[in-house]
């Protein structure tokens, strides 16, 4: 297992945040909505519209979520003392990489953009990451549980908001609520502490907040 340096570990952030914010996202795996028909059209080109734009904005939300996540995993990685914990950390964000290609693909696909605020987003996650990691790696990996479990949580919503025909968009976000599951099953099977009822209260406002403003803005 490799040993960062500390150069390393001060530039591995920098070049992340970059390029979370800034690059294009390839995906390592096929595109969930691959194959799949476009939800069909309705009568009214009004209706259509609206329906485009509400799974946009729900598409925008969870792309934004990606880039809190990525910032989540770095800051924990930054201040993580245990080699195994930082790769790990690190291994799951660059499978979430794949979310944030996806939730990209399929804002294009419906005409809407991403976040005006996403780096807003990404850093409070990654001052959020940074001290849930200096409580220990097993608050951290608790941290990555719970987190994961609510995200499962807010895709299964997104799910029932959308078009029963709008199969595209859904075949993505059954994906990505398989994926956080397995992580945060993942980071407890490492030793991931629960967390109290006040911080997952918090956590769950917090995520509110970021979430109605994402659907906007």
């Amino acid at each position: 297992m490799r040993h960062y340096s500390l150069l390393d570990r001060l530039l591995t952030p920098v070049d992340q945040t970059l390029r979370t914010l800034f690059a294009s996202h390839v995906a390592a795996r096929p595109y969930p909505a691959d194959n799949l028909p476009e939800t069909p059209a309705l009568a009214d080109p009004a209706d259509q519209a609206e329906t485009r734009r509400h799974a946009a904005a729900l598409m925008r939300i969870n792309h934004s979520g990606e880039v809190a996540a990525q910032a989540l995993y770095q800051g924990q990685a930054f201040v993580s003392q245990a080699d195994a914990t930082r790769a790990s950390l690190m291994a799951a964000a660059r499978e979430e990489t794949d979310h944030l290609a996806w939730c990209g693909e399929r804002i294009r696909e419906l005409g809407g953009r991403t976040s005006l605020l996403n780096p807003l987003w990404y850093a409070g996650s990654f001052t959020i990451g940074a001290l849930a990691g200096l409580a220990g790696d097993r608050t951290s990996l608790g941290f990555v549980a719970e987190t994961e479990r609510q995200v499962v949580e807010h895709l299964d919503g997104h799910l029932q908001r959308l078009p029963a025909d709008d199969v595209r968009t859904r075949a993505i976000i059954q994906q990505m609520s398989a994926d956080e599951e397995r992580h945060g099953h993942a980071a407890m099977l490492a030793g991931g502490a629960e967390l109290p009822a006040v911080v997952r209260g918090m956590m769950k406002l917090t995520a509110r907040v970021m979430t109605r403003t994402a659907y906007w803005f």
